[in-house]
């Protein structure tokens, strides 16, 4: 059986095929649309008309690309940059008018959850108690577990697309007191979570997203062109150096680092600044950098749990409502 997701996030829309009859899901196609709408989109702001256009748009591409590959109707989800919009449920039923496609927003901390369960399943349960940390466009999460779901998962708005637009939007390169600043944001809304982490003690941490990906690059991690076995592990004290790294230098010299793509350098500072914090107050010395996270959890809680929990999902998106405004800590226990 083939089974999709498509995942519309603050820079792309992306689109997985996976083979999913062996309990794994086996990429078989993989694409992704340009969105860029953390650019066009203010922090708990709407999602302009023209942005929205190329939002169904794309979703409807990735819904015919899905359907020439053999795979039933995406299971389509939006993440914070939608969450987070005043007009919402506006956007989900467009798209779900003019595609045919079920797009759904999931609450942060089950973002969390899914993207655990995505990294347990790749570390395997050698790895013992297990810390997650995911660095996305518009929110981080981070999540501590001793079983296949998290016994907490929280989700904070430090995205690193947020925070760009919210500290270093007029400096390029930002000055060093707009650096502490952003430390200081973050050391502040990450205290809780990370004292419960601290607490917990976990054997193993692992980092996901394409934030965490293109630092461990910049530090020293092999390219994603030796594939996804290599191990990639990133130190604390290596992303110190990172972050001094990015500040020094405006946006468009950063994309000439190693790992940090044109379309992202101008986040990277902030995205760095938050792994380091983050790494920092929870204690995390090193963290491995996972490629499995969020769209492969969605497809694995689909393959062990089969589709009625899915279709929870959509009925909770359909109940919440519109966002807009600062997002809250969230903090959950996840069901086992």
């Amino acid at each position: 059986m083939r089974t999709s997701v498509v995942d519309v996030g603050s820079k792309t829309v992306r689109l997985v095929v996976s083979d999913t009859e062996g309990g794994a899901p086996l990429p078989v196609h993989t694409a992704k649309w340009r969105l860029r709408l953390s650019e066009q989109v203010t922090p708990g702001g709407p999602v302009p008309e023209r942005a929205m256009e190329v939002l169904v748009d794309a979703v409807a591409a990735a819904d015919r690309a899905a359907t020439r590959w053999g795979a039933a109707g995406p299971l389509a989800f939006a993440t914070a940059v939608v969450r987070g919009a005043p007009n919402r449920q506006e956007v989900l039923r467009t798209v779900r008018e003019r595609t045919g496609v079920e797009l759904c927003t999931l609450p942060g901390e089950v973002e969390a959850e899914l993207t655990f369960l995505a990294a347990r399943r790749w570390m395997g349960w050698r790895c013992g108690p297990l810390a997650m940390v995911d660095i996305g466009g518009g929110s981080l999460e981070v999540a501590f577990g001793r079983g296949r779901l998290p016994d907490f998962a929280a989700s904070l708005p430090l995205g690193a697309a947020r925070l760009t637009h919210e500290y270093f939007e007029d400096e390029d390169p930002p000055s060093p007191d707009r650096v502490r600043a952003l430390r200081r944001r973050v050391r502040h809304q990450l205290r809780d979570a990370a004292a419960r982490i601290r607490w917990e003690g976990p054997r193993t941490a692992v980092a996901t997203s394409r934030t965490f990906q293109q630092l461990g690059r910049l530090c020293g991690a092999a390219p994603g062109r030796h594939g996804p076995f290599v191990e990639r592990v990133l130190s604390a004290a290596d992303l110190r150096g990172a972050v001094d790294r990015l500040a020094a230098l405006p946006a468009a010299e950063r994309a000439r680092l190693p790992g940090i793509s044109a379309p992202r350098a101008t986040q990277s500072l902030a995205g760095a600044v938050v792994a380091h914090t983050a790494m920092k107050l929870t204690g995390l010395a090193t963290v491995t950098v996972c490629p499995w996270a969020l769209r492969e959890g969605v497809l694995l809680r689909q393959v062990e749990d089969g589709p009625a929990w899915w279709a929870e999902m959509a009925r909770r998106s359909e109940k919440e409502p519109d966002g807009g405004g600062p997002v809250p800590l969230r903090i959950a226990a996840a069901r086992h």
